[in-house]
Formats: C-alpha cells, structure tokens, sequence
C-alpha cells in the first residue's frame, strides 16, 4: 500500500514507519492518523515482522495534531466532527493492539498527539535533543486520544498532572529520568540503536513474546476504556468556552491570557 504521509521499509523482521511531513513537523492531519491506523492493520496481516519502528522525518517525532488540517473544520456538522476527532485515539489504538513489539525511535519533539504516539509504544529510545510537552492545556481543551492512561502508567499521577495540567516542557534527560525514555543516544545513533533493540526482540520466540506483550497491555490498561470513552466529548465541549477563545487568542498574539471559568 502507497501512503503520503508516510514512508515504511522493512528489513527481515524489523519494519520501520518513518512519519513523512517534514515541512510541517510531522504534525498529525486526519489524512496522516487515519495511514497510521492502515499501516498497523497492515502489520498486523503481516507474521514475518515481529517489531515494528516508528521515526520521524526531519527535525521531530511528530508536533502533534495539525490545527490547520480541514478534516477537523469547525464548520461541518457537530456529529461528523466529533466522528472524525476520533481518528486520533483509533490511530494510538491500532498501535496498542499491534502483536508485534513497537519501539519509539524518537527525534526532536513529541507534542500533544505525537506525544500520544511515541506513549503508545512499547519501548521509547531517544535521541539527545528530544523532549515532550502537552501543550492542550494552554489552547484550552484537554487531552483527548484516550492517552492520559498511557503517561500516568509510565510517571505516575502527580507527575502525569504537570505535564498535562502544567503543560511543562520536559528535556531528553527529564524524560530518562521520569521513565518515560529507555535509553538516551545521540541522534547520529538514534536509528542504529532502535534497530539493536528491535534485533533483540526479533529473535525471541514471536508467539510467546506477542502473548506476553498483549497481556501486559491488557493488564496495564484495564480501565483505560471504560474510563476514557468521554474524552472526545470533554473536548468538544472545553472547545464552546470563552476560556478557549481567550487561550487561541493569547496563543496566536503571544500574550498572556486571562481565564474566568466561562
């Protein structure tokens, strides 16, 4: 299959998904989640590859989800908006039931959604200049992609609420500290390094191994489902409030805002 914003190699047991909008820092449009959902289905028909890579092109992981894409316009009708802002949680699903492991080669910044992604994944290499933010809080909505689970199981509640409630920006070393990162490499390694992790699991057992990895998901993220079924929802609705319109102001004119709860 033929993608645009997306380019995959693969080599004997290892395939690697580059995310491929450089010029936009990877940044996340429906077009793009709605490839990441098909390459996972894709794989997962696949039983010759056993760990799958996602990198990004450029200079970052992924920016996050693109506030200038038109499959998410304001304009269309409530009911297909609030369709298609799911397009990012069925993508960070189609990661998590992937059989095969998933590793994180990650590059420059994960923000908001990329953040989501690079979460997602089983195992998390950085590259010296990476770091996360989940800037949500400050265009005023919350975190959506049923994802919050996924950063609260690696760092723990009060760290999970600075980076979601503060919005902090957190630097390659921060991320290896807090866990969040499993090995820290220069960028020149980065991809070398991914693939020596990925040459590791290649060589277990992939039934045994698949098996193992599934049932700690599913033992991880229990709740997550039941939980988190309302975060479209809370978006959508964070999205009708002044606050909202004050913060996209502040953003846009690089001034500070100021909130009522309205």
């Amino acid at each position: 299959m033929d993608f645009k914003n997306l380019k995959t190699q693969t080599d004997g047991h290892i395939a690697t998904v580059h995310f491929d909008r450089p010029n936009k820092a990877n940044a996340l449009n429906y077009e793009h989640l709605r490839e990441i959902k098909q390459v996972c289905e894709q794989y997962q028909e696949n039983d010759q590859v056993r760990v799958v890579i996602f990198t990004g092109n450029g200079n970052h992981f992924s920016s996050g989800a693109d506030l200038s894409d038109p499959g998410l316009e304001y304009q269309v009708p409530l009911v297909q908006r609030r369709r298609r802002m799911r397009a990012g949680e069925q993508a960070i699903q189609a990661i998590l039931d992937l059989d095969q492991i998933t590793i994180a080669a990650w590059n420059g910044g994960a923000m908001g959604g990329g953040a989501c992604i690079a979460t997602a994944c089983d195992f998390r290499i950085g590259a010296i200049d990476s770091f996360m933010q989940y800037p949500e809080i400050d265009i005023g909505v919350n975190l959506m992609w049923k994802s919050l689970p996924l950063i609260i199981s690696l760092v723990g509640p009060a760290r999970a609420k600075q980076l979601v409630v503060g919005g902090i920006r957190l630097e390659a070393e921060s991320l290896l500290a807090w866990g969040i990162l499993d090995d820290l490499v220069s960028r020149s390694a980065l991809l070398d390094k991914a693939h020596e992790l990925a040459k590791f699991y290649a060589e277990k057992p992939p039934v045994a191994a698949q098996m193992i990895k599934q049932s700690i998901n599913s033992y991880s993220n229990a709740l997550a489902r039941s939980i988190m079924h309302m975060d479209v929802d809370q978006n959508l609705f964070a999205s009708t409030t002044e606050d909202r319109k004050a913060a996209i102001s502040s953003y846009l004119n690089k001034s500070k805002p100021k909130f009522t709860g309205n």
